[in-house]
């Protein structure tokens, strides 16, 4: 049995499952015992009952009515029935009801009509148990009537016994039944120890696996060779390995990015602080301070996206929960968020929506792709340009438009911005090349993809972010008022 003193986490599954196989075998042996026992005693006394149904029925056919008076007589070969062996004794008497002795023992204890009924058969034979003298006794006992005699003059013939012989046999049975489970249970208990350990036995082949792995192998595990039962934990595992997976590349690519795009800035922001620390002329050190007020500046925006880009690969348990949502309300806040760099810039930003527009989404990451494809329009804009965002509805879709008149694109290069740290070729704009990654990546989390086009009024591109509409669930079948109504609209019973 397994240590029940520990704790829950101590336990093993091998311990788990012999304990609830074994309790149960522990339970039931007692019980197994205690109808052992039983049925023993009835087993035991059938034959010596049929004994002293003999006796009582042999003693009775001796006593006769002579002129209205019962008279015993014993021949040899019924005393010898009587007789006590080595082991039990054996008592009887004969007496009539009214307590008048005929033959026997006065002492023996006398049966009462309540025990054999209120209308006993003459002749029919009954058994009882009783004490006698500080024995137990098992006894027969019968009545004989008869139309000249009153009840209270009924003959009653008993014989008893002592019950040793009946209690050795029981106990005998009892032995030959219960002795060999001694054998048989421990027995039991090794063969579902071997068998638990045979059957466990692929549980320790799946540790051994997992054990020899490498420390940096995700692979998932073969399930060719694992057990029925065992196929849910190690698809639950392999798909537990493939999260693990992609947040590892994920971080991997974080780090790659980082210091591939930190380089540059960081190496500009030192040149320029050398530069600050060997100037002398005013006028020169705020330049190069503003120099690297900027350069800081890009470098912190580098930093949030190269950080936006991580949680939104990595699937945060926060980004993980969608609902639905009013997307057109969500886009119209970004807007309004971007208003005044939109004023600084001298671009025109607006805004068009003809209502609600419900999607199934994560409200921070859709506002983060809404955020980034108005920042990409702004930058590439130049001032007195114009940004509209739009929202467009149906039952089915809802399309996501930013559309703006600055630099456009080619369509060579609009299968290439989606790409990190791709930047469309314009040396007047400033950017990480990570905006629209962000946008393709939150997009895909949400069953769509984003496209970026020429726009086809010629000037400028054109964003176009494609959800699937929330269909908001059928109401329930409306139920009767009461029972009155619903008997109107049911047919008459027979229609």
């Amino acid at each position: 049995m397994s240590n029940l003193s520990g704790s829950e986490t101590e336990r093993s599954l091998f311990g788990e499952i012999l304990d609830w196989m074994l309790a149960p075998l522990l339970f039931v042996w007692p019980l197994s015992i205690a109808f052992t026992h039983y049925f023993a005693n009835n087993v035991a006394n059938f034959p010596y009952d049929q004994a002293l149904r003999e006796h009582v029925a042999a003693i009775a056919r001796q006593v006769k009515l002579v002129g209205g008076k019962p008279v015993l007589t014993l021949p040899a070969s019924a005393r010898a029935l009587l007789r006590a062996d080595e082991t039990d004794s054996v008592y009887f008497h004969v007496v009539t009801q009214d307590g008048k002795l005929l033959a026997g023992d006065k002492e023996l204890p006398m049966p009462t009509l309540e025990l054999a009924g209120d209308s006993p058969f003459s002749g029919e034979i009954y058994l009882r148990d009783a004490d006698y003298n500080g024995q137990d006794l098992r006894m027969a006992y019968t009545y004989l009537a008869d139309a000249q005699l009153p009840r209270e003059r009924w003959i009653v013939v008993e014989v008893a016994e002592t019950t040793e012989k009946r209690t050795q046999l029981a106990n005998k049975i009892v032995a030959s039944v219960i002795l060999p489970q001694f054998i048989i249970i421990p027995l039991a208990v090794m063969l579902v120890w071997f068998g638990l350990s045979r059957g466990l036995r692929p549980l320790t082949r799946l540790r051994q696996m997992i054990e020899t792995r490498e420390p940096a192998d995700l692979s998932p595990i073969a399930t060719r060779r694992v057990p029925e039962e065992l196929e849910p934990l190690v698809e639950a595992f392999n798909a537990m390995l493939e999260r693990m997976k992609k947040n590892v590349e994920a971080q991997q690519r974080f780090v790659a990015d980082a210091a591939h795009q930190m380089r540059t800035p960081l190496t500009g922001l030192k040149t320029q602080a050398q530069f600050a620390m060997r100037e002398t002329d005013p006028a020169a050190l705020r330049h190069a301070l503003r120099q690297i007020a900027t350069g800081v500046d890009r470098a912190g925006r580098l930093v949030n996206q190269l950080l936006t880009l991580a949680r939104t690969e990595g699937g945060e348990p926060a980004q993980q929960k969608h609902e639905p949502l009013d997307l057109a309300l969500l886009v119209r806040e970004v807007v309004e968020d971007w208003v005044m760099q939109a004023i600084e810039k001298g671009i025109d930003l607006g805004y068009e929506a003809d209502g609600e527009a419900m999607i199934v989404g994560n409200a921070f990451l859709l506002r983060e792709l809404a955020k980034n494809l108005v920042d990409n329009a702004l930058r590439y804009t130049p001032s007195g340009g114009h940004v509209t965002c739009r929202i467009l509805a149906n039952q089915a879709t809802v399309l996501l438009e930013v559309e703006d008149d600055g630099v456009g694109i080619s369509e060579e290069q609009a299968e290439l911005v989606f790409e990190r740290f791709y930047r469309v070729d314009d040396a007047t704009t400033e950017g990480s090349g990570l905006g629209l990654a962000i946008v393709q990546e939150i997009a895909m989390q949400h069953g769509s993809r984003a496209s970026l086009r020429p726009n086809p009024r010629g000037r400028g591109a054109v964003a176009h972010v494609l959800f699937a509409a929330w269909q908001p669930p059928p109401p329930p079948p409306p139920e009767p008022d009461d029972y009155s109504e619903l008997y109107r609209q049911s047919p008459p019973i027979g229609t």
